[in-house]
């Protein structure tokens, strides 16, 4: 189980939002591409937050209400992230998701975003590794 990798089940060039989309064509992004979220990212491909839906949804009703303008996504995304390195175990990444809510990670090199792993994902590694367990036993 240790042996299972962050790398082995990331999402490789996944969607990331810049951070000088106002959160109108941010919006658009999540939309078009069916993302619940995704990592933010400055024109160096660093990560410097995450935009979920909730954040979106939240800004759309105090907007609607106020009559506001679109901030930048700088101004509404979660600071926050919880990212993985790609040599981190998926055990230790599950372990991570049993106690923080997020369902999507960033995977970071040294800050620069290279990809996501999502629930999903670490749920594969494990069904798995779960079965080439199984069959090891039978033999």
């Amino acid at each position: 189980m240790q042996s299972l990798r962050v790398k082995d089940y990331m999402e490789l060039d996944s969607h990331s939002i810049p951070s000088t989309l106002n959160v109108a064509e941010a919006v658009d992004v999540l939309l078009n591409d069916h993302l619940s979220g995704a990592p933010v990212v400055d024109r160096n491909r660093q990560l410097v937050g995450f935009l979920s839906e909730k954040d979106c949804i939240k800004h759309l009703i105090n907007s609607s209400y106020y009559r506001d303008g679109s901030p930048s996504v700088e101004e509404i995304m979660n600071r926050d992230v919880i990212s993985v390195a790609p040599d981190t175990s998926i055990l230790e990444l599950a372990e991570v998701m049993l106690q923080h809510a997020p369902k999507i990670y960033p995977v970071c090199d040294n800050g620069k975003l290279i990809g996501v792993i999502q629930r999903h994902h670490v749920l594969q590694a494990l069904r798995k590794d779960e079965s080439s367990v199984s069959l090891d036993a039978q033999n």
